[in-house]
């Protein structure tokens, strides 16, 4: 899984940018907001959803440009594409090999985990950013993840829509809707307690090193098999609530550090950081075992947040493991014991040149 040609069109400070990355690490580095980490969203957008900002697509294209923006990648003998039109800035296109498709279709192709600095708050965010996060671990191990969430989102969002309208509702067309949340919602349900299961084994079989151990599990909403009961029975108390409590929507990600037996939101900012890369790192382990091959890695400004010790095991995990990495930072020399094995980029006023 390795993206040979990236490139961008009108997207956020770029006009027209071509890059040539090579399989393993590869490095930007520039000043802050020369624009390192479009590069690493515009990848992240080659996946399902709304990337590692999560920000609305209107707000992706360049400032002064034509309105609409464009992101190519070429993977051995699959291209993949996305992007809007001037005309529709809020409708994403996605083509695979120059046809259209639903971006959900995106996930049989590309698997990509990222780590940003905005994510060292995810022990202590909302629980809907850990959840989001859970299934972008999902997803890397099973694309159908992407479809189920979609088609559930939709089923729920029209299932609101019919609950605060001032008529009243069509019971039948409520209970179809409920089914089809209960048939999706029973597949996301089961696919994250699938992941954490596998994901808990392989970090138990990680050797111990400076990256904290991890346990895992779900708290919240249960699936016992009667969504479709609760969600009948809850009309009337999601009506009054203008949104659905029940479902796996209501879900969290608990993580809590092994030696310490501590929830992650009290550790330390540093010891978050490495249970959030002891995860990573272990669920790339796992997508190469059970999927034969790996995750695209996004590590933005990861280098510069890691002590000395910490910053040479993750460089010596990441290419002991292989596949491609793509990291950021400010400072080359913070990538200097990488050596020889990466392809450099320097980032500057929007233009990306090889180093």
């Amino acid at each position: 899984m390795t993206i040979t040609r990236l490139s961008l069109t009108h997207f956020r400070c770029y006009v027209d940018a071509v890059i040539m990355p090579g399989p393993g690490f590869n490095i930007l580095t520039g000043e802050n907001g020369a624009g390192k980490t479009n590069v690493l969203e515009a990848i992240s957008l080659l996946t399902p959803g709304r990337g590692l900002r999560g920000v609305a697509l209107g707000e992706i294209a360049r400032q002064g440009g034509p309105g609409g923006f464009g992101v190519a990648a070429q993977l051995d003998e699959i291209e993949l594409g996305t992007g809007t039109l001037a005309s529709a800035p809020d409708r994403r296109i996605v083509r695979i090999n120059g046809a259209t498709h639903a971006a959900t279709a995106l996930s049989e192709w590309l698997s990509v985990i990222w780590l940003t600095p905005a994510m060292d708050r995810l022990f202590s965010d909302s629980a809907g950013e850990r959840r989001r996060f859970l299934d972008r671990l999902v997803l890397a191990l099973d694309p159908a993840h992407a479809r189920h969430s979609s088609r559930y989102d939709a089923a729920m969002r029209q299932r609101n829509r019919l609950l605060a309208s001032d008529e009243p509702p069509d019971s039948d067309w409520l209970t179809a809707l409920e089914e089809q949340m209960a048939f999706h919602g029973g597949a996301i349900a089961q696919a994250r307690v699938q992941l954490i299961g596998l994901l808990s084994e392989q970090i138990a079989e990680t050797a111990d090193g400076p990256f904290a151990k991890a346990i895992l599990a779900i708290d919240g909403w249960r699936d016992d098999g009667r969504l479709t009961a609760q969600l009948a029975s809850g009309r009337a108390r999601d009506a009054a609530a203008g949104r659905t409590l029940n479902g796996p929507h209501r879900c969290d990600l608990v993580v809590t550090h092994l030696t310490k037996q501590q929830p992650a939101a009290n550790c330390s900012t540093g010891e978050q950081k490495a249970l959030l890369l002891g995860i990573i790192l272990a669920h790339a382990e796992l997508v190469a075992q059970r999927c034969g091959r790996r995750p695209i890695l996004l590590l933005d400004e990861v280098a510069a947040h890691l002590d000395s010790v910490r910053r040479a095991a993750l460089f010596a995990q990441l290419a002991l493991g292989g596949g491609q990495v793509w990291m950021t930072g400010t400072d080359a020399e913070l990538f200097a014991a990488i050596g020889r094995e990466a392809t450099r980029f320097c980032v500057a006023e929007a233009k990306i040149a090889a180093d």
